[in-house]
């Protein structure tokens, strides 16, 4: 009974994310950003011609990590902004009352919810990421080392977010919600690079503010892990004095430890979730 609820609400919830006006945003924002990267990496070559090899697969793997960031960026955009309304627009507007008055537990159908958000945010950067490597691919003939991975920890990392957002959509409105929940995308993301710079300079006080941070919340941790994936593993050998710090390169990747402690987290935050929603007076 529960497994189906949650199958129910996944699907229901993914039919009602792909009728949001969030939906089409996000297919324009996503088709720009991509017109504009095919037209960037065609003009790579042209206008800086003579380039080795070396050299070749640095521009291309730094210009595709900055267009990748781009799309986590509207990946979390668009999921955190789906997330909100999911439990708190639908609770302040009544339309959860119909399925909550029925005899089913809250929490499957929170995690319905969830698992619903889970596909369609997947679903995006699988799609978005891999066009993304094509267009490199026929650019400049440069293919990422790991793709599958690169793309999986861009996934886990919207699935992250999304799991914030309903965290807190349970107690705030949606916009709020969705506000939090990119703002601490961006803080994030502000204090791996403040991290990143203080490992190049050797100070550990300022580097421990991005293993913190990321700790805390591993938006950033999957972005680099992902960025790893994506650069071709002899680039920081052979550049690596001249770029370390770098925003766009990452340095190791992660290690298994720390992807299970995302794991964890994930699933914290959601237990978190399903409990205050099974508490809410609706």
């Amino acid at each position: 009974m529960i497994a189906r609820t949650v199958v129910t609400v996944a699907a229901l919830t993914l039919r009602e994310a792909a009728r949001r006006r969030v939906l089409r945003s996000l297919a324009l924002l996503t088709a720009v950003l991509l017109g504009l990267s095919a037209w960037g990496f065609s003009r790579i070559d042209a206008e800086f011609g003579g380039l080795t090899s070396g050299e070749s697969k640095l521009v291309a793997a730094m210009v595709l990590n900055l267009v990748m960031f781009g799309l986590s960026l509207i990946a979390a955009l668009g999921t955190a902004f789906l997330a909100g309304p999911t439990v708190a627009g639908e609770t302040e507007s009544g339309m959860a009352l119909a399925v909550l008055a029925r005899p089913v537990h809250r929490s499957a159908v929170l995690v319905g919810k969830w698992l619903g958000l889970v596909v369609f945010g997947a679903g995006f950067v699988a799609l978005a990421g891999s066009a993304q490597l094509l267009i490199v691919r026929a650019a400049l003939g440069y293919w990422p080392p790991r793709p599958v991975a690169g793309l999986a920890l861009l996934a886990a990392q919207a699935v992250v977010l999304l799991t914030l957002g309903l965290l807190l959509s349970t107690a705030v409105s949606p916009m709020a919600s969705g506000i939090v929940a990119v703002g601490l995308f961006g803080a994030g993301w502000v204090a791996g690079v403040i991290g990143g710079v203080g490992q190049a300079i050797g100070n550990d006080s300022v580097a421990r503010i991005g293993a913190v941070s990321q700790m805390l919340l591993p938006t950033d941790g999957l972005w680099r892990g992902a960025m790893n994936s994506f650069q071709d593993p002899t680039l920081l050998m052979q550049f690596g004095q001249a770029f370390e710090g770098h925003p766009f390169l990452s340095a190791a990747p992660l290690t298994t430890t720390y992807v299970a402690w995302v794991g964890l987290w994930t699933m914290l935050l959601l237990g978190l979730a399903a409990m205050v929603f099974q508490r809410r007076d609706q």
